[in-house]
């Protein structure tokens, strides 16, 4: 019997209506797959099910690599790899549906790497990913929430987001200490348009590094207190970083590219 590596975040789903639950949430029937920690391989029986086209797994710990390759032969290929060293751009020829348990320890990592790794061409269909629904709950937080902060305004800038349902810590094994809750992020249509997601990092950062202040501090901090850009984007600078909605924190982003082309 396989044993979970605490290192490694690792707690197996094995919960038969929560593994039919994420394969149904999209079709897959002839797409290409990657799924991000199969571990023992309960979620890959079921979208094996699904006939993708092609299916790649990403799996860190070699133990398990030896297991998936044993159990599922030449149905997919199994890449021993960290998943933070991968470049999914230089990957795929064509969009991608990913699947993910991931690791607890480093599921906002896995997901920031994504989010500012993005063209415009996307890489993949739709992500649909496990966190521990504290993160999960950040992640799709509304403005004026304790929940909503910097990543919920990086994950939503260039995603739609929503949530699929919650687990409880019995449909793993062994059980984690927490709830977590299934997520599906796709491509949206239509954003606001930043050069550099590095601009966003840094307004971000800045204005949610003192959460219980007003704005007006990171603001001047950014602007000099430029009454033209306050003007544009008519903030209220007495409200504080959750007040405001993740659309003008796009805004800010640009106009902060604007100071310092």
């Amino acid at each position: 019997m396989i044993k979970a590596k605490k290192s490694l975040g690792q707690n197996f789903l094995n919960d038969k209506n929560i593994l039919e639950k994420i394969v149904n949430t999209v079709n897959i029937a002839n797409k290409v797959i990657m799924e991000v920690g199969p571990g023992t391989g309960n979620l890959t029986e079921y979208i094996l099910k699904k006939k993708p086209k092609k299916f790649y797994a990403i799996e860190k710990d070699v133990n398990l690599v030896e297991g998936l390759s044993s159990k599922f032969k030449d149905k997919l290929f199994v890449i021993n790899e960290d998943i933070l060293k991968i470049n999914e751009n230089k990957m795929f020829t064509e969009k991608v549906v990913v699947f993910g348990n991931l690791p607890y320890n480093i599921s906002t990592e896995i997901l920031n790497k994504w989010i500012t790794n993005l063209r415009d061409n996307f890489w993949f269909e739709n992500l649909i990913l496990m966190f521990q629904k504290e993160v999960a709950d950040r992640i799709i937080a509304k403005s004026n929430t304790s929940h909503f902060g910097r990543l919920t305004v990086l994950s939503n800038w260039k995603l739609k987001i929503r949530k699929i349902c919650d687990v409880k810590p019995s449909a793993f094994f062994p059980k984690p200490k927490v709830e977590s809750s299934i997520l599906i992020f796709s491509p949206k249509d239509d954003y606001i348009k930043i050069k550099d997601v590095k601009s966003l990092e840094t307004i971000t950062r800045i204005f949610f590094n003192q959460r219980r202040k007003m704005l007006k501090k990171p603001f001047n901090q950014l602007f000099n207190g430029d009454q033209r850009v306050l003007n544009k984007l008519k903030i209220d600078l007495n409200l504080r970083p959750q007040n405001i909605d993740s659309d003008t924190y796009y805004k800010i982003a640009c106009e902060y590219e604007n100071l310092i082309s």
